[in-house]
């Protein structure tokens, strides 16, 4: 999606905006056994080593048009995975010999202070059987490339429970004749920038201050099917009151999560 500036700003140096997208996404799974439990912390740690990572964080720079200057990644024991990306706009400009001729080989990148970073976090708790597996992931730009333009290949990308998204503006850029500007583009809402068929799948619900350009959004999958969150074992294994319990103790964990507390034990409606 295009972000829609305000109007073309004529700047007195440098775009100062520091525009910051961060991201947890959480991914809920039951597991029978203590075995299957570490079975899927396994799977997860795999499936998200810092290869994976850093080939997803490749494409993000790409799709908002930046240049990557430097790649720290790193794989831990027992599990989980860091990856860390330096970036600056994608343009660059040759540097100038006395002549006014480009010098061969030599260009100048418009460093911005920008970065993109990921950081997992698999686990599981042996008596409830529940395992989690949290990404937080952040963009952080200056200059004119925007972190909204990876939204949609980012919540793509983990296929997640539950996504909770703040996007802030920070800091502040000047026009040539010295007036202060703290935003350089409309929003009203992060959901602006999701796609429709993202938001049909998701329960959402907004907090946004914005006279402080700060946007906060939560997003909770809509459907729920048992099959989906069981790892080393079929719903229809489980004995119906056995079952009612699974899905208790997972809807209770996907709401808590989204909620950001602990909440009664509930009948939920299932």
């Amino acid at each position: 999606m295009e972000i829609k500036s305000i109007k073309k700003l004529k700047l007195y140096g440098f775009n100062n905006l520091t525009k910051t997208l961060s991201f947890n996404m959480y991914d809920i799974c039951y597991g029978k056994s203590p075995q299957h439990s570490q079975e899927y912390i396994a799977y997860i740690d795999e499936e998200y080593n810092a290869q994976r990572l850093t080939n997803i964080l490749t494409e993000v720079a790409n799709i908002i048009g930046a240049k990557i200057l430097n790649i720290a990644q790193q794989d831990y024991e027992p599990q989980g995975a860091s990856v860390t990306m330096l970036i600056s706009e994608g343009h660059e400009e040759p540097v100038l010999g006395p002549d006014g001729a480009p010098l061969p080989e030599t260009v100048v990148a418009h460093l911005d202070k920008s970065h993109i970073t990921v950081h997992t976090y698999p686990e599981t708790h042996p008596d409830k059987g529940i395992s989690t597996f949290r990404a937080d992931i952040d963009v952080s730009t200056c200059g004119h490339i925007s972190p909204l333009k990876a939204l949609n290949f980012l919540i793509n990308s983990f296929s997640s429970d539950i996504v909770i998204i703040d996007y802030r503006v920070r800091g502040f850029t000047r026009d040539v004749d010295g007036k202060k500007f703290f935003i350089d583009h409309k929003i009203n809402s992060i959901q602006n920038y999701i796609a429709k068929e993202i938001r049909d799948l998701y329960n959402m619900i907004d907090v946004n201050v914005y006279q402080e350009n700060i946007f906060h959004t939560k997003m909770l999958l809509k459907e729920f099917d048992l099959d989906n969150y069981l790892f080393g074992i079929a719903k229809k294994e489980l004995l119906p009151g056995e079952k009612k319990r699974v899905k208790q103790r997972l809807k209770k964990e996907m709401l808590e999560i989204f909620s950001g507390k602990n909440i009664p034990k509930v009948d939920f409606k299932l």
